[in-house]
Parts: C-alpha cells; structure tokens; sequence
C-alpha cells in the first residue's frame, strides 16, 4: 500500500511540476515584452549556449522572441522567429489545462497522445528538418564575420 501511495504522490508532484514549467514558458516571454522598451530584443546578444559557443543557432533558437512577438501580436515576426512559437503557447495552455483536471479527477488524459513514439519521431524528424533549413539560411543570409560576431569568439 505504501508503494501505491508513493506512486501517486510522485505523479501527482510531475504533474505540478509539468504546470510550473508551462505556467514559466507563458510568463517568462510575457514578462520580456515589457521590458523590451527601445526593442532591444532583436539586436541583443543571445544567451543560447550553443550560438555562443559556435555562432550558429541551435534548433530552439528564437523560441523566446517568437513567444514575445505572439503576445506582442505580430503573428508574422513570430513565426520569422521560430515556426513553433505557436504552437510552444498553445501546448503550453493545454497542458496546463489537463494536467490541472488530471490532479482534481485523479485520472490520466491524453497518456497515448503523450507517450506515442511515432509522434515523437514525426516532431522529431519535423525539427531537425527545419532546422537544417534555418541553417542553410542563415549561413547563405550571414558573413563569417558576422557569424563570429554572434560567438563569444569576436
């Protein structure tokens, strides 16, 4: 019985933090559009790790701006960003919908959509497609000076 209990707390505490992570992912852009007064965020330094490292983007490069730009109602500049910045806000709503009728009904909703690895492989192969694409854009778009400019390697 203990164990029972155990498992249902543990599910119950991913489920919680499932909600703090989508409540973050909508607020944290949110919280962006404020501050970006003098519309700084497009020529601001990215803090992704990879881009600073190497100078090129990484496959989730531009989600942020693209969820700024979304709340700002600029469907267009947020899609230029990154094409899932959508989609990011509205999975973000619905899991935080589900998960929260999960933890009143005690039941488990959409456990096949979430768990399926043929769709997990689709978004996967989606992403690195896509990413290839932004890649070989950027690179026919930027100077290797520009794309040094982008690194920590000035």
């Amino acid at each position: 019985m203990k164990s029972i209990n155990y498992i249902s707390n543990t599910k119950d505490k991913r489920k919680i933090y499932g909600i703090i992570g989508a409540f973050l992912t909508l607020m944290i852009p949110f919280f962006l559009m404020f501050f970006n007064g003098d519309n700084h965020l497009e020529t601001d330094q990215s803090l992704c790790p990879f881009k600073m490292i190497t100078g090129f983007p990484c496959p989730g490069c531009g989600i942020t701006k693209s969820l700024v730009y979304f709340y700002h109602g600029d469907f267009y500049k947020s899609v230029s960003y990154h094409i899932l910045g959508p989609f990011v806000i509205a999975f973000s709503v619905v899991s935080i919908v589900v998960l929260i009728m999960e933890l009143i009904t005690k039941k488990e909703y959409f456990n096949t959509v979430m768990y399926n690895k043929r769709l997990a492989y689709g978004l996967g192969f989606f992403l690195v497609g896509y990413h290839i694409i932004r890649l070989i854009f950027f690179i026919k778009n930027n100077s290797l000076d520009y794309i040094l400019k982008e690194s920590i390697w000035r």
